[in-house]
């Protein structure tokens, strides 16, 4: 079950270890998650899915549509992981674990999961959690505004069932909504659900429909009962649903006795998910406003320029290597920092000012793993041109805005805190929205999202004072 976010961030004393110089202060910390947890999915939502596939099942099988034979019945599928960032997203990774299958059968907090730890949970009414709870990171609600996070069939099978069209920006655990999902069974008839999915994401493909191993089926979301964007991916041995499986081989694993993965990754699973480059710290939002993560790879000779890493499973006793590469592959600064403790997500920023112009290097080195983020200072060519290098001023502003941009943006639109569309622009002219006028609106923060002929988008928060 993703549970709800909120930030905390230290601004601690940077950390002696470096082999060159460093910049003078780290500023970030632990991203938490609201450690509150209820069911998924309600017993009556339960029971109604499981009616709904078991009907879907005998009108395939009479209709001699249904790709399951018990008689040619085969070994379980072995899994490939279900989630995998966009094709146009430049992180190096983009999900992290929250939960396990809980395989202690008493509650509330009596906790065991498929490795004897307890990174699982139960409830007050006896559920057990009884899936895998998979999130976005960085970035959730942009991530899912963005479709950046794809859920895909983690075996070959059928589709079964299908549920769309829910509301799929839950933040608490009080939504009677159902959630958005796709159902498919495979050869062996196990049945995996893929829950939680956005809204308008889903496969076009309907029940009754083959999938191939890693095909398409939604983007993650927040439908149903959640406080945030995840999957929750489930699996059941057969349509009595009297067996759960746990995909993962361990210790305490009390369900199955092998893994249903082609590669189990570890318990906990160290990684750089991203190193990106800002004009500011990055904004994490109240659920479920979008975060503004003021993402640029493009600065001005001199400008600030904020350098992060975001982490899953932060490994206490690390450290991470960092290095801020000039165009001629020199050193502008090239040092360590000691990470001290476990934090499941955390998130760490430094800054400089880049002097040179051209093409530099933002290198991260964690655990043997090396990322590397480019960025580019000075002046673009026409063809290194993107919205990432569009800026609206002033702001705070009181009444018009002025876009600064070198590709035309087409189309805006304006949100409030809430998340509340107050303003929706389009322009087919030649020179694009430029200047918007914005006097009637009441002071306080908004979102501004702009998007350009090229289908690309770009949101920066404003205040009107």
């Amino acid at each position: 079950m993703n549970i709800k976010t909120t930030l905390l961030t230290l601004l601690v004393a940077f950390k002696l270890g470096y082999s060159q110089n460093s910049p003078s202060k780290v500023y970030g910390g632990e991203f938490i998650r609201n450690t509150d947890n209820s069911v998924c999915i309600t017993d009556e939502q339960r029971n109604a899915i499981f009616k709904e596939i078991n009907e879907n099942l005998k009108l395939l099988k009479r209709n001699n549509n249904l790709a399951f034979n018990s008689a040619k019945r085969g070994n379980h599928p072995l899994f490939t992981w279900p989630v995998t960032k966009a094709s146009n997203v430049n992180y190096n990774s983009i999900w992290a674990i929250s939960n396990y299958v809980d395989h202690n059968p008493g509650a509330p907090n009596q906790l065991t999961d498929y490795n004897c730890g307890t990174k699982t949970y139960d409830t007050a009414s006896g559920y057990n959690h009884q899936g895998v709870d998979i999130f976005s990171w960085p970035f959730t609600w942009y991530a899912m505004d963005n479709d950046q996070a794809e859920i895909i069939a983690a075996a070959a099978g059928q589709i079964i069932a299908k549920g769309d069209g829910n509301f799929d920006r839950s933040c608490d655990f009080n939504t009677t909504t159902p959630w958005n999902a796709v159902y498919v069974q495979h050869s062996d008839g196990s049945i995996a659900w893929y829950g939680h999915l956005k809204n308008g994401s889903l496969t076009t493909k309907t029940v009754g429909d083959m999938v191939a191993q890693g095909e398409f089926l939604g983007i993650m979301g927040s439908s149903g009962i959640s406080t945030g964007p995840h999957l929750h991916f489930e699996v059941h041995t057969n349509s009595s649903y009297t067996q759960l499986v746990d995909p993962y081989a361990g210790n305490c694993n009390t369900m199955n006795m092998d893994t249903w993965w082609q590669s189990q990754k570890p318990y906990l699973n160290p990684a750089v998910n991203a190193a990106l480059t800002h004009t500011a710290d990055p904004v994490f939002n109240a659920c479920p406003t979008t975060e503004v993560p003021n993402l640029s790879n493009q600065f001005n000779l001199n400008d600030q320029v904020f350098f992060t890493v975001f982490l899953r499973d932060q490994e206490p006793g690390s450290s991470l290597n960092l290095r801020i590469i000039k165009p001629d592959n020199t050193d502008l600064f090239n040092w360590s920092y000691s990470l001290t403790d476990y934090y499941q997500f955390s998130w760490w920023r430094w800054n400089a000012f880049p002097n040179i112009e051209g093409e530099w290097k933002w290198e991260v080195t964690y655990l043997g793993e090396t990322i590397t983020h480019t960025f580019n200072v000075g002046t673009l060519s026409v063809e290194d041109v993107t919205i990432e290098n569009t800026s609206i001023y002033p702001n705070p502003f009181n009444d018009i805005i002025t876009i600064n941009s070198a590709i035309k943006i087409e189309e805006l639109e304006i949100v409030d805190v809430s998340g509340k569309s107050v303003l929706k622009l389009k322009e087919s002219t030649s020179e694009g929205i430029k200047q918007v006028n914005l006097s009637y609106l009441s002071n306080g923060l908004y979102f501004v999202t702009l998007y350009s002929k090229q289908n690309e988008q770009k949101t920066v928060k404003l205040i009107k004072k």
